[in-house]
């Protein structure tokens, strides 16, 4: 309290000083009105003060006061205001609560400045009237040296403690109502939240694409790069075919990075309209194939109809799910692509080292992404072990092996 005590006085003074202009443009117009020149120097009138505080008021809905009573309450009041967020146009909400907080400080601050004005100069004259030789007048009073100076000293000590006492609680009051007041309204409380929401999904979003681009492209590259190293002596031909794929894989996994730090060195906020959406659709699968280097039996129906966002998330989760058939199955990988029902429906099976009902991808956030994926379309996924036979009609796994499927639906037309 002691600290902040001279802070808040000044607080409450600069409420003061913002008054006088309204005091003095409303001492002008009472004084026109009747007849006679203003006199600005007379001591503050309850009545004019209560006349501008309305037009106080409606000052505060429309001047651009909230930066300088936030700075205020925070740097002298000491308050701790949310930093409210900043809006093209002002909101109505906003504008009451502001200039309710623009009358508040400025009548608060106006009275206290008037008894700032009038005590403490008060309190000076009568600590020095015992050392005053012969009567002083004190408000149209004639006080002798002795007992009667003394007691004026005493009452004007009290005047000033009464003084510091209003500055306190004063103080006190604006400093609680100031993040109620200054800070956030609902509405931009919300708008900050759905902002942050957004930039999250945005990133989330961003996330899910170097993860699936990037994490393919590390995939391929290490198996096949081991699939090089083991026959680069005795098949040279299947060598130079594996670091083709390791070139395509990982030229396409630089072109996805280099994309994605372009937009966040350009500013734009991650899910903006220059973020990597996953711009290879489903009419780049041949491409994606043929840089995986696996053994892929597909079948793949006509997709020209499939609209963009649709087809470039359902690229993404074939890629996925080849990467996760690649790092953890066997070959061949079956691959099937269809449209039916007013959906797309895709399929991606192999084989597994493991019994079927153990195999599987572990850790990781492949899955995760997929899932994500194809609950923002509002599609099925289906994935883990699959019963019975494997996805070509009459065969089934050998002996010792299972078969992994990842089936996804997708809707091509959002449900009204």
């Amino acid at each position: 309290m002691r600290k902040n005590l001279p802070r808040r006085w000044a607080c409450l003074i600069l409420g003061g000083a913002l008054l006088m202009p309204y005091m003095m443009a409303g001492a002008l117009v009472a004084g026109l009105t009747a007849g006679r020149q203003g006199e600005f120097l007379l001591p503050l009138q309850v009545g004019l003060y209560a006349a501008v505080l309305p037009v106080v008021a409606v000052t505060g809905l429309f001047l651009p006061v909230r930066g300088l009573e936030v700075s205020a309450a925070q740097g002298l009041l000491g308050a701790r205001v949310e930093t409210p967020p900043r809006e093209a146009r002002r909101s109505w909400q906003e504008r009451r609560r502001t200039a309710a907080w623009f009358t508040l400080h400025l009548a608060v601050g106006g009275v206290v400045s008037g008894f700032t004005l009038a005590i403490v100069p008060f309190t000076a004259y009568t600590l020095a009237l015992p050392f005053f030789g012969g009567p002083t007048p004190v408000l149209g009073v004639g006080v002798r040296p002795g007992w009667p100076a003394l007691a004026w000293t005493l009452s004007g000590i009290v005047a000033l403690v009464a003084l510091v006492l209003m500055v306190a609680g004063a103080g006190a009051l604006l400093t609680r109502l100031a993040p109620v007041l200054l800070g956030p309204t609902p509405g931009e409380r919300l708008a900050a939240a759905e902002e942050r929401a957004r930039v999250l999904a945005g990133r989330n979003r961003l996330a899910r694409e170097l993860h699936d681009s990037v994490g393919h492209a590390l995939s391929v590259v290490t198996l096949q790069a081991a699939a090089a190293g083991r026959v680069l002596d005795r098949d040279r031909e299947t060598a130079r075919t594996a670091l083709d794929a390791i070139e395509r894989s990982a030229r396409a996994a630089l072109e996805d990075l280099d994309h994605a730090l372009g937009v966040l060195r350009a500013g734009d906020p991650p899910g903006g309209p220059g973020a990597p959406a996953g711009r290879a659709t489903l009419d780049d699968l041949d491409t994606l194939i043929a840089a995986s280097g696996a053994p892929v039996e597909r079948e793949v129906g006509d997709v020209s109809g499939v609209p963009a966002p649709v087809s470039r998330e359902a690229y993404r989760i074939v890629q996925e799910a080849l990467t996760n058939a690649i790092k953890h199955g066997r070959s061949p990988v079956r691959l099937a692509v269809a449209v039916r029902d007013g959906c797309l429906r895709l399929e991606v099976a192999n084989r597994t080292a493991a019994p079927a009902r153990a195999a599987g991808p572990r850790g990781g956030r492949g899955l995760e992404g997929m899932r994500e994926r194809v609950r923002l379309l509002n599609g099925d996924l289906d994935a883990g072990p699959a019963e019975g036979e494997g996805p070509a009609e009459g065969e089934g796994p050998a002996e010792g092996e299972g078969w992994w499927r990842v089936s996804a639906r997708l809707p091509l037309r959002s449900a009204p």
